[in-house]
């Protein structure tokens, strides 16, 4: 964790940075106590999470329409940490989409394979039930605004890589999976980013390689001049 003061000197360096690369739209993702005071409108801002509930007696929790309020854009749901922390189910992370989907917010749903599941040759089973569950009743119109991260947590601040080519078969299986449960046109409205040890050297294989269309930075974020030399090449690849 770090303090305001250096979220705002971090804030401060990757504005400044970004606007060499206004073709490529980067959001900023801080924890909830920070947001109000970094929120700016020169960059895109999301939260770390949210509740299930719009409004009522929950004390300490955060609802979408708070988030909306104070200017977010994003939101990310059911990350590999608050999966195997918190023990969020799948359930849990719908209610909390379906919350989101009602408001002005997009959705960045996580999903992911743990070490144990990918040694046993589980991951596309895993991902199905992941994907099952957290959409379950969601219209196809409302589909469409959901982004999706997969996150292998195996690679996720491991400094492990994920193969290219096992990344393109998940996207592909992903894919499928939404065509199957939505329609070809929500598949192929829904994108699909990639999180697990991203950084510089590696970001422009995700996006040309494996063809995902953004990606969830990790570690790397912390480190202002990292994540934007990440940028750089992150907009090289779609130059």
């Amino acid at each position: 964790l770090i303090t305001l003061k250096e979220a705002k000197e971090l804030l401060n360096t990757v504005v400044a940075g970004v606007k060499d690369f206004d073709d490529a739209e980067v959001v900023i993702c801080p924890p909830f106590a920070f947001l109000s005071s970094l929120i700016n409108s020169s960059i895109s801002f999301g939260a770390q999470d949210c509740y299930s509930e719009d409004k009522g007696s929950f004390t300490g929790e955060i609802s979408a329409l708070m988030l909306e309020d104070l200017g977010c854009k994003y939101v990310i749901l059911g990350h590999s940490e608050r999966r195997n922390i918190f023990n969020e189910t799948n359930e849990e992370i719908n209610l909390k989409l379906k919350k989101v989907l009602n408001s002005n917010i997009i959705p960045i749903i996580c999903i992911g394979e743990n070490k144990e599941d990918r040694e046993e040759g589980k991951t596309f089973e895993v991902l199905a039930e992941q994907l099952d569950g957290c959409l379950e009743n969601i219209s196809k119109e409302k589909a469409k605004k959901i982004i999706l991260a997969y996150e292998p947590v195996w690679a996720i601040g491991t400094g492990k890589f994920a193969e290219i080519s096992k990344i393109e078969e998940v996207r592909n299986f992903i894919q499928e999976f939404l065509s199957k449960k939505f329609s070809k046109d929500v598949s192929e409205n829904i994108k699909i980013i990639y999180g697990g040890s991203v950084d510089s050297k590696n970001v422009y294989s995700y996006l040309s390689e494996a063809m995902m269309d953004g990606v969830l930075v990790g570690g790397a974020s912390l480190k202002a001049n990292e994540f934007l030399e990440l940028i750089k090449s992150a907009k090289a690849e779609r130059v």
